[in-house]
């Protein structure tokens, strides 16, 4: 489970990152796909999200240390 909500936090910032870029970004080319990048990352941490709130329902309530991957 650690290394899933690793997984998020990893997605989550650089989805940040991409936002950073595309605002810095003079091209305005540049700017729509950085801004896509980090639109399709969150996307992808969302689903993550949803797995891991999956896992641990399935796991009964136990506290995420408890949980295995």
């Amino acid at each position: 489970m650690k290394d899933l909500k690793a997984e998020l936090e990893k997605l989550l910032v650089n989805a940040e990152d991409c936002d950073l870029i595309a605002r810095l970004a003079a091209d305005q080319e540049k700017r729509e796909t950085f801004g896509r990048i980090a639109k399709q990352l969150r996307e992808m941490a969302s689903e993550l999200s949803a797995e891991i709130a999956a896992r641990l329902t399935a796991a009964g309530g136990k506290r995420e240390d408890d949980a295995s991957a």
